[in-house]
């Protein structure tokens, strides 16, 4: 009987040893989905959608107007010889790998802050500015945010205008933060909707957040003008509202960092204790460096330490400490004299190569015929023209002429180069005239 039962055990064992690994298999598979099976996909990104279906095309005509990126005549990649000669100084110093303070470098921070806000500014002078290193400027925008979601005790609303850049509300979709529409572009004139932008400001709440494109508005590539930045400055100020200023094309815009800056000295000189998201991405061509920063003007000193130790608070909790190498670049540019009039030039001449190419696109597709009007292409300004094309229209350039871009029209001037200009102009009247 013991012998039975040994036999009878070691093939109940065998079995059950079968339908244990048989369990732990399927449990495997189970555990797959069990948590995250019901996370639904989230949407592709419109500009690598658009970048990917680009190099799968085979034609030797193709044109990529999607890329967010400078582009020299040759439509590649740029580096500027500033950051060239920095990269070689930078290097020359030998210096170690150890972890940059939590804010970023002193030294840093202090000429980020200088460029934008100019080196006598009152905030500069007083030190009632706090400013931290970021990733970039979507970092800065993502700080300052989570920043106004924890501390803002009034409104907790976010104005953005109609359009923006679609990572604007994302963000704000990501921190729960609930955010309007002001009107920004008006679609008739392909401008500035000056007035609808002042009404809409008007029945903001007091405490809105307002969010403000510093310079090269994006998606739009309009800007409005001086006297229209202080009407607005003045709305902002009289209703209590909040100003946050986007800047990620200083300098980019007209060839001139100070003029490029205008709007937010315009807010500071009015009284304004702004924040402002900055990014050295298109100015130095450092977007893989991803640098940045954020500022909040405090009004005293005391109020900005208190500041600036939350904001470290924070980036300790994300990333605990800024990447060190493209500091290390914008530092040795802006703080070298020689070196940063080098960058002044620099930046100019890639400004001067996208005014270029709005006036030559325009000259030829008004050469080819074309019955309509242009001259929002040289009246808007910076990297990106909306160009008044419709989704129809983009469809058509796309399947046709092998031209790429977003499907509100918008386009990146920097794809455009004395090479394929007139190819994109002619293709941009046959979709348009017809």
């Amino acid at each position: 009987m013991s012998l039975g039962f040994v036999k009878f055990g070691a093939t109940t064992a065998a079995q059950l040893m079968s339908r244990s690994q048989m369990d732990v298999m399927n449990h495997a598979v189970r555990t797959q989905s069990m948590w995250w099976g019901s996370v639904p996909m989230g949407a592709p990104d419109t500009i690598l959608g658009i970048r990917d279906k680009y190099n799968k095309d085979s034609s030797p005509k193709k044109v990529n107007l999607g890329v967010g990126a400078y582009r020299d005549d040759d439509g590649k990649p740029f580096v500027l010889p500033s950051v060239r000669k920095a990269e070689e100084l930078i290097y020359q110093k030998c210096m170690n790998h150890e972890y940059a303070p939590i804010a970023g470098e002193v030294a840093f921070r202090e000429a980020c802050a200088k460029l934008a806000f100019g080196d006598c500014s009152q905030p500069i002078v007083d030190k009632t500015n706090a400013t931290v290193q970021t990733l970039s400027g979507t970092g800065a925008l993502r700080l300052g945010l989570d920043f106004i979601n924890r501390y803002w005790q009034k409104k907790r609303e976010v104005w953005l205008p109609n359009p923006t850049w679609f990572n604007h509300p994302q963000i704000c979709d990501m921190l729960c933060l609930p955010y309007k529409k002001y009107r920004y572009y008006d679609p008739k004139t392909k401008g500035f909707d000056v007035n609808g932008a002042c009404e809409d400001l008007c029945r903001a709440p007091e405490g809105s957040v307002i969010l403000l494109h510093a310079c090269a508005h994006n998606p739009t590539g309009v800007d409005p003008k001086k006297e229209e930045w202080e009407c607005l400055s003045k709305i902002i100020k009289e209703k209590k509202l909040f100003p946050f200023f986007d800047m990620a094309y200083q300098g980019f815009a007209t060839g001139s960092v100070d003029r490029d800056a205008q709007a937010v000295r315009i807010f500071v000189k009015d009284g304004h204790q702004v924040m402002l998201a900055q990014s050295f991405a298109k100015n130095m061509g450092l977007y893989g460096e991803r640098v940045g920063a954020l500022t909040v003007l405090c009004g005293d000193k005391c109020t900005a330490d208190k500041v600036m130790s939350q904001l470290k608070v924070s980036i300790r909790t994300i990333y605990s400490n800024p990447a060190i190498n493209g500091s290390r670049i914008v530092k040795e540019i802006l703080t070298n004299a020689e070196l940063k009039q080098q960058w002044l030039v620099d930046v100019k001449a890639m400004a001067d190569r996208i005014i270029t190419m709005r006036k030559m696109l325009r000259e030829a597709i008004e050469g080819a015929g074309s019955k309509h009007k242009w001259n929002h292409i040289t009246d808007q300004i910076g990297m990106f023209c909306y160009t008044g094309l419709t989704p129809a229209q983009v469809d058509r350039i796309t399947k046709e002429c092998h031209i790429y871009l977003t499907k509100d029209g918008r386009i990146s001037v920097a794809g455009i180069t004395t090479k394929n200009v007139a190819y994109v102009a002619e293709s941009i009247h046959k979709v348009t005239s017809s």
